[in-house]
C-alpha cells in the first residue's frame, strides 16, 4: 500500500483552550496510530469516538504521547490508558530526578521528600502513570534524539528539562513561589487590560517576557513524510523552539521549509517572537502571498476569546501560512490518503490589528 498520513485536531471545546490530537500513518507498509495530548477528562469519549470513525476502530494505539503536565493536555488520557491496548507512554515525570536535583533546591535535603513533593505537584502526570503500571503499559522518558515511532523529539533536551524543573512555578521553594504567582497575577491584569491597535501588513509586536516553565518542558516532535516536514509544538516557548531550530541539522531537518506546524499553546503570543518564526517558517512577506507554503493549525476553543493572539496569526500569515483553528470543530491535514465528505477549510481572515 502506498505510505499514507493523515492527523486530527480535535475541537477541545470549553472555556480554555486545550490540545487532543489523533494521527495515524503509514510508511513502508508499517501503519502506527499514535494519540499526542488528550484534552480534559470529558474529550476523552470525543478520542475513542474520532478513532472509531475514521480510524477503524483499532483495539491497539502504538504511542500515547503526552507533551507536558498540564492538565488540558493530560487529563483526556486517563480514558485512553484504560480503554485502548497501547505500546508505549511517552511522558517526562519530574519527580524520577530528584537525587540528581536535590542540591539545586535549598529547602530540601531528602530526595525521598522532594520525590514526593513532585508527584504531588505533578498529580496529573502521576495519574497517568499509576494507570499505565497497573495496565502493564511501558513508559519511556521522551527528551531530545529520542524516537516516537517515526517522529523525532526535537526538545526538550534532558539537561534543559531538569533547569526547567527547578525554575518551574510548581517547584517547592516557598520564596520563588511567592515570586512566581506575583509575577503570574500581574501578567493576568495585564492579559486582562490588553488594548488592541491598528496595524499594517508586516507590523509584528510580541511580548518582551516568554511562557512559563511548564509550557517549556513541552515536547516539540518532528516527522519528515515524503520530504514534508511536519512539526507538532504543543505548548512549547521561545527556549523549546530555539532548541528545535539548533538541533534541526542533526536530524536533516533544514528550516525554513516546513509543510504544517502546529501553532504553538493554542497561539499564545509569549511562545513565539519574529526572530523564532524568521528561523522557523522563513522571512515575512511584503504582502499577502498568492499560494500559502504550508499549513499552520491551532487548537483553539471558540469560547477561549484570548486564543489564538491577534499577532500570532497575523505573524503565520506574514510568512505564507495557510491558518486553521479548530474552534469547536477537528481539523485533518493527510497526504497519501483521502476522507470523503471532509471540505477543505477557508484561508484565515489576516487581522488589521494586534494586541498593544
Amino acid at each position: 500500500m502506498t505510505d499514507y498520513f493523515e492527523i486530527d485536531f480535535l475541537g477541545v471545546e470549553t472555556a480554555k483552550s486545550g490540545d487532543a490530537i489523533t494521527l495515524r500513518y503509514s510508511i513502508g507498509g508499517i501503519t502506527r496510530i499514535h494519540i499526542v495530548d488528550g484534552g480534559y477528562l470529558g474529550t476523552s469519549d470525543q478520542i475513542i469516538e474520532h478513532l472509531k470513525t475514521y480510524y477503524g476502530a483499532p483495539t491497539f494505539i502504538d504511542a500515547v504521547v503526552l507533551t507536558h503536565s498540564d492538565r488540558d493536555h493530560a487529563n483526556g488520557l486517563r480514558k485512553i490508558l484504560e480503554t485502548y491496548d497501547v505500546g508505549c507512554l511517552y511522558m517526562n515525570r519530574p519527580w524520577l530526578y530528584a537525587e540528581e536535583l536535590l542540591a539545586r533546591f535549598e529547602t530540601y535535603t531528602s530526595a525521598s521528600a522532594l520525590y514526593r513533593k513532585l508527584r504531588e505537584v505533578y498529580a496529573a502526570v502521576v495519574e497517568l502513570e499509576d494507570i499505565a503500571l497497573r495496565r502493564g503499559i511501558p513508559i519511556s522518558d521522551a527528551f531530545q534524539g529520542a524516537a516516537i515511532g517515526s517522529f523525532m523529539v526535537m526538545a526538550p533536551s534532558r539537561t534543559r528539562y531538569l533547569d526547567l524543573i527547578v525554575a518551574s512555578q510548581k517547584t517547592p521553594e516557598a520564596a520563588k513561589a511567592e515570586g512566581s504567582a506575583r509575577f503570574s497575577l500581574l501578567r493576568n491584569l495585564v492579559e486582562a487590560a490588553k488594548n488592541f491597535i491598528a496595524a499594517a501588513w508586516g507590523e509584528e509586536r510580541f511580548p518582551a517576557d516568554g511562557t512559563s516553565s511548564e509550557n517549556e518542558m513541552s515536547l516539540v516532535q518532528y516527522l519528515n513524510f515524503g520530504g514534508e516536514p511536519i512539526l507538532l509544538t504543543g505548548d512549547a516557548g521561545r527556549e523549546a523552539l530555539t532548541e528545535t531550530i539548533a538541533y534541526a541539522p542533526m536530524v536533516g531537518l533544514n528550516l525554513p521549509g516546513l509543510k504544517m506546524v502546529q501553532v504553538p499553546h493554542h497561539g499564545g503570543r509569549h511562545n513565539v517572537s519574529s526572530e523564532i518564526l524568521d528561523a522557523l517558517l522563513g522571512p515575512k512577506f511584503d504582502s499577502m502571498p498568492a499560494n500559502t507554503l504550508f499549513s499552520a493549525i491551532c487548537s483553539s476553543a471558540k469560547e477561549d476569546k484570548d486564543h489564538p493572539r491577534k499577532v500570532v496569526k497575523r505573524a503565520f500569515l506574514h510568512r505564507g501560512a495557510h491558518f486553521s483553528e479548530t474552534e469547536g470543530k477537528p481539523v485533518h491535514w493527510s497526504r497519501g490518503i483521502s476522507r470523503p465528505g471532509w471540505t477543505s477549510i477557508p484561508q484565515a481572515d489576516y487581522p488589521t490589528e494586534m494586541e498593544e
